[in-house]
């Protein structure tokens, strides 16, 4: 059973970012040669006030910087090609509607236009 001991951090850079929070932290290994881990955490607060933190971490290693680096760059590319830099979720903007919503609210005003325009007008002098 081997138990992972964390090394002294070396330099260390704090994201905050909302309920998450995210650190780089560079390490030295047994044989003094320097990785990355990047943790992050983020905060969960229960009904009674009191709160705890969850936390995920990643080791990354200089022989997987370049790729690593690349993959992050290829992907975050990605994302921003297909959809700007502009925040777009219910939690950023508070007039957000999912698509879905949008579609609804659509057929609904189609229905009504569709069922007003069928209307006849009926007097009941008429009767």
């Amino acid at each position: 059973m081997s138990e992972r001991v964390e090394q002294e951090e070396i330099f260390s850079q704090v994201l905050r970012a909302g309920r998450r929070t995210y650190f780089f932290d560079v390490r030295a290994t047994k044989a003094d040669d320097y990785y990355l881990t990047v943790t992050e955490s983020k905060k969960f607060t229960h009904d009674d006030g009191s709160f705890h933190y969850q936390k995920h971490k990643i080791y990354l290693y200089k022989e997987d910087f370049s790729d690593f680096q690349e993959m992050l760059n290829k992907a975050t590319d990605y994302i921003i090609t297909k959809k700007g830099s502009e925040v777009i979720s219910e939690r950023h903007q508070k007039d957000y509607k999912k698509a879905e919503d949008t579609e609804v609210t659509t057929e609904t005003e189609t229905l009504v236009e569709q069922t007003t325009e069928s209307f006849t007008d009926v007097s009941f002098e008429d009767i």
